[in-house]
């Protein structure tokens, strides 16, 4: 199951929470104990309490996939077809919060997170997979939504996928799906602006089909965990690669949860899977 991590992986065997799904993705951990998630290809999300079976609590969700939290604690949704984030809000409804960056329109808005500050940086790529005529923006990117609503480019990338904060919020990471298969650390200064970049770790395979660079998530000692070929990958903040967490299906995407923020979600093809873990991780319910 997992290879040289038994000092961060605590439980022997993933347990299978859910499953007869297309396509899994967007784990989150509601601070009101459940976990959220989607099917893409059906784009439904679903909510599973512990125990539970998953309860269908959206249908034509545009393709969603990631979500977090914002500040307040409303669940924030990247919708891939409907080319926005929008606002889960407390009466059941949807609130669109960005559809444009800088006046142009999205392209296909993949992964988010938040930041200690009310900020939320989200992946936006998939310019190829649109129709040329309905393309407004000139590369694919990495955005944020500052606290007062207004939304700008942080970065152009090449296809951006997962992304995820270090603890201390000074390193930004972002997973390159393809082509190349790498994941870069962006240095950030203590207003959330870009002060240099570096690469954190490559994530090679030959084999597009049992997965590639997607979902990521951090520890509080700093370790990186993303989604990719043959399972998750675990790295230290150095960017060494420490093993690989291998599930009975190939996950997309990975969130933490739990009472103590120490069980780890995989969203995996057709299930959820989760995994007890040493350490808890970055975030209470908040910024997962």
């Amino acid at each position: 199951m997992a290879q040289g991590l038994s000092g961060i992986v605590e439980s022997g065997e993933a347990e299978r929470l859910a499953t007869g799904f297309v396509f899994t993705e967007g784990p989150l951990w509601h601070p009101d104990g459940y976990l959220l998630f989607v099917d893409i290809r059906r784009a439904q999300i679903f909510r599973l309490a512990p125990g539970g079976e998953a309860e269908l609590i959206r249908e034509d969700s545009g393709e969603s996939n990631g979500m977090t939290l914002d500040s307040q604690g409303r669940v924030v949704i990247c919708e891939m077809v409907n080319r926005r984030l929008t606002r889960m809000e407390a009466d059941g409804t949807y609130t669109t919060i960005a559809d444009r960056s800088e006046g142009r329109r999205l392209n296909r808005p993949n992964d988010v997170v938040g930041r200690s500050d009310g900020s939320l940086y989200f992946t936006n790529p998939g310019r190829d997979r649109l129709d040329p005529a309905e393309v407004d923006s000139q590369f694919n990117g990495v955005h944020r939504i500052r606290p007062n609503g207004d939304v700008e480019l942080v970065t152009p990338f090449e296809y951006p996928n997962g992304i995820a904060f270090s603890p201390d919020e000074r390193a930004l990471y972002v997973a390159n799906t393809r082509p190349g298969q790498y994941i870069v650390a962006y240095d950030m200064n203590a207003d959330g602006d870009v002060v240099g970049v570096r690469h954190f770790a490559d994530m090679p395979s030959a084999d597009a089909n049992n997965g590639v660079p997607d979902g990521m998530k951090v520890d509080v000692e700093g370790r990186v965990y993303c989604t990719g070929p043959g399972g998750c990958w675990v790295f230290a903040p150095s960017g060494e690669l420490l093993g690989v967490i291998e599930l009975p299906e190939y996950p997309a995407n990975c969130g933490w949860g739990g009472e103590d923020n120490r069980t780890m979600y995989f969203t995996a093809n057709t299930s959820v899977y989760s995994l007890r873990m040493t350490t808890p991780g970055t975030g209470s319910g908040v910024r997962n």
